[in-house]
C-alpha cells in the first residue's frame, strides 16, 4: 500500500512540475511568437490608408507586414534567411519577388525591437522621412518558385510572380514608368515600377 501511495505521489508531482513547466514556457515564448499591431493612416501612401500589422518570427528568420486597406491591400514577407523579400498585390493578384538591400531595410533584430517596443507607433510623417527603394518588374513570370525559399514560395504559390531589380542613381531620374508604392510602417517606401503593378 505504501508503495502505490509513493508512486502515486511521485506521479501527481510530476505532473504538477509538467503544469508549472508548460505555464512558465508559455509566458517566456508568447511574446517571442505574438503578432504585434501598428495601426497606419499613411494619406502619401499610393495604396492609401490602412492597417499594418507585423509578425516577427525570429526562430524562421522572417518578417511579414499585412497592409489592409480593401482592394488596395498587400502582404510582404522578408525572408532574412534567403535575403529576398515578397510582396503580393492582391488587387493585381500578382507577386513581387527581389533581393533584400539590408543598407536600407532594418535587420530583423532592429525591426522586431521597434515593434515589440511600439516605437513605430504614431510616429507617422512628424518623424524622420522613410527611406526609399524603386524596383523594376520584369514582364517575364518566375518559373520555379522553390529557388526564392520556401516561405516565399507557399506566399506566392499559384498566382503570377514577377522578379524586380533594384533601380539606382541615373535610372531613377530617366525612369518614365508608373508605380505602385508601399509605405511600409515609416521606415521604408518601397516602389515597384512597370506594367504589370500599373492600376
Amino acid at each position: 500500500m505504501l508503495a502505490c501511495c509513493s508512486v502515486h505521489c511521485f506521479c501527481e508531482d510530476k505532473m504538477k512540475f509538467t503544469i508549472v513547466f508548460a505555464g512558465l514556457l508559455g509566458v517566456f515564448l508568447a511574446p517571442a511568437l505574438a503578432d504585434y499591431n501598428i495601426n497606419v493612416n499613411d494619406d502619401n501612401n499610393n495604396a492609401g490608408s490602412g492597417q499594418q500589422s507585423v509578425s516577427v518570427n525570429n526562430e524562421h528568420n522572417v518578417a511579414n507586414v499585412d497592409n489592409n486597406n480593401g482592394g488596395n491591400s498587400w502582404n510582404s514577407i522578408w525572408d532574412y534567411g534567403t535575403d529576398f523579400a515578397a510582396t503580393r498585390l492582391f488587387q493585381k493578384k500578382i507577386c513581387i519577388v527581389h533581393k533584400m538591400n539590408k543598407e536600407v531595410l532594418p535587420s530583423i533584430q532592429s525591426l522586431d525591437a521597434l515593434v515589440k517596443e511600439k516605437k513605430l507607433q504614431g510616429k507617422g510623417p512628424g518623424g524622420p522621412p522613410p527611406k526609399g527603394l524603386m524596383y523594376s518588374v520584369n514582364p517575364n513570370k518566375v518559373d520555379d518558385l522553390s529557388k526564392l525559399g520556401e516561405n516565399i514560395a507557399n506566399m506566392c504559390r499559384g498566382i503570377p510572380t514577377y522578379m524586380a531589380e533594384e533601380m539606382q542613381g541615373a535610372s531613377l531620374l530617366f525612369y518614365s514608368e508608373k508605380c505602385f508604392t508601399t509605405n511600409i510602417l515609416w521606415i521604408v517606401n518601397i516602389s515597384f515600377c512597370g506594367e504589370k503593378v500599373v492600376y
